[in-house]
């Protein structure tokens, strides 16, 4: 908190020399760390906009981020240093001279957030409708270049409200190793400095690292994407040995969840309370929870629609459909995309919702699942596909520890699917097993007509499978004589 002000003096100090007006842009290029924190939350109590960017894109696309968002000042980490953009000053955390991060914080100055009037009010200021800019969190731009979301202060207030009212977290030791570029990590470390938790912060994700520190800091909490545990999970030598007695509760968001790796989880930390979250970067992490009527939820559920926001599942015209597109009305959602008005009108209805290209599917209770992204979603021969559906198909097996499905052009289906998938170790299977497998146990247009094994998936910024690699994979290996 100290530190946080601390920032927040500094910026506002140096701010006739920099250029800075309340509402101008401070990016951060960087790994996690507390210092990354403390910018990001003494940026925003300034009373400018914290612009994370995530350093594992390609430069033409950090350079693209920086100018679009008008950074005007980046604070970064000397393996970022040479990424930062021509002509933008900078500061860096690790350096000693003057445009180091010790010596640009206020550390002995004066005033507070809380009784300075420089700083930002306690409450956000609303003009001509729009609530005041805190962060701007640029998506992985899969298609096309990122756009950069644009997240008010009332927004993360509502939502770390919401998410500690009525909860006692001060004992819990959380885990963070998602990117706090992210909305996974960054929504978690606002939660537990919100709650007065501990957070266990880790530079980036590693999994002998993350079960390292949980057993090294007693870790109660652990959040992250599916991939991170699943990746943990095929670490059984580092598993085995690890005392993981601490974890009391898990829970996974940001990518789809299979009962194969919900069932590993349960496995291998039976004494945690595992949870299958859903959120968007627009609209943030308070969608679902608990049903009014204490029902137990499903284990592929995300939950309960939550009290406070308003949903849909749309199919066509069909507003009340029981599989559909889901759509959402929530305090927290964002002002829009920055410079981009068409894009953000074609995702903001006419009356308020968010239209979030999830497909999801509602039980007899209430309860919500996730089906498939809307625009993953690919025709065979006339019948849809939606490519979490093969892999979790798949991930039954026995033998199969994680799968990705893609599609590659067909001559007569048009498009049709195909897998890689990483074995489970020790367990012997080979294509056609897998492929007779799928053909057993679901419809024929949906078993993968080639299944190629590999080592690991890669993975994107945040940590979740990168599909266009994957399909650049399989359109190579379908090349290849």
């Amino acid at each position: 908190d100290a530190l946080c002000d601390a920032v927040a003096r500094a910026l506002l100090r140096s701010a006739a020399q920099i250029g800075l007006a309340r509402g101008d842009r401070v990016a951060i290029l960087a790994a996690n760390s507390a210092q990354f924190l403390a910018v990001a939350c003494g940026a925003m109590r300034a009373g400018f906009v914290c612009v994370p960017i995530n350093f594992k894109f390609p430069q033409d696309t950090i350079d693209y981020i920086a100018a679009d968002s008008g950074a005007k000042l980046v604070f970064c980490d000397s393996a970022r240093r040479a990424h930062v953009p021509a002509g933008i000053p900078l500061v860096e955390f690790e350096a000693g001279g003057p445009d180091g991060f010790d010596a640009f914080v206020d550390i002995g100055g004066t005033g507070t957030p809380r009784d300075a009037g420089a700083f930002i009010p306690v409450e956000p200021t609303v003009v001509d409708g729009v609530r005041e800019p805190a962060i701007f969190l640029y998506t992985s731009g899969s298609t096309g270049r990122p756009k950069g979301v644009v997240l008010s202060h009332a927004s993360h207030l509502w939502v770390t409200a919401q998410r500690t009212a009525g909860q006692d977290f001060s004992t819990h030791r959380m885990l963070v190793a998602a990117p706090l570029y992210h909305m996974n990590g960054l929504a978690m470390a606002q939660l537990s400095m919100r709650a007065g938790a501990t957070l266990v912060l880790l530079p980036q994700f590693n999994a002998r690292d993350y079960i390292a520190a949980i057993e090294n800091w007693r870790c109660t909490w652990l959040t992250a994407v599916p991939p991170m545990l699943a990746m943990m999970l095929q670490e059984q030598t580092a598993m085995a040995a690890a005392d993981l007695s601490s974890v009391r509760f898990i829970r996974m968001g940001s990518a789809p969840v299979s009962e194969s790796l919900l069932a590993r989880i349960h496995a291998a930390i039976p004494h945690a309370t595992v949870a299958n979250g859903y959120g968007t970067t627009e609209a943030a992490m308070v969608v679902f929870g608990a049903h009014p009527d204490g029902l137990p939820q499903p284990g592929m559920s995300v939950g309960y629609p939550h009290p406070a926001i308003a949903l849909r599942l749309v199919d066509g015209t069909d507003r009340s459909a029981l599989e559909g597109v889901l759509e959402m009305k929530s305090p927290a959602l964002m002002n829009g995309y920055h410079n981009q008005p068409e894009a953000t009108r074609k995702v903001l209805t006419d009356d308020g919702f968010y239209i979030t290209g999830d497909i999801f599917r509602r039980d007899a209770d209430g309860f919500h699942y996730f089906v498939g992204r809307a625009d993953d979603m690919f025709v065979s021969g006339g019948e849809n596909i939606y490519p979490g559906q093969v892999e979790k198909l798949l991930e039954r097996h026995p033998a199969v520890e994680q799968a990705c499905c893609v599609p590659v052009p067909d001559e007569i289906k048009g498009m049709k699917p195909v897998a890689f998938v990483i074995a489970r170790a020790g367990v012997a299977v080979d294509e056609d097993a897998l492929k007779r497998y799928a053909l057993e146990h679901a419809p024929a247009y949906m078993h993968p007509r080639r299944v190629w094994f590999v080592d690991a998936f890669p993975l994107a910024g945040t940590n979740k499978i990168d599909r266009k690699i994957v399909s650049a994979q399989a359109l190579e290996l379908l090349r290849a004589p």
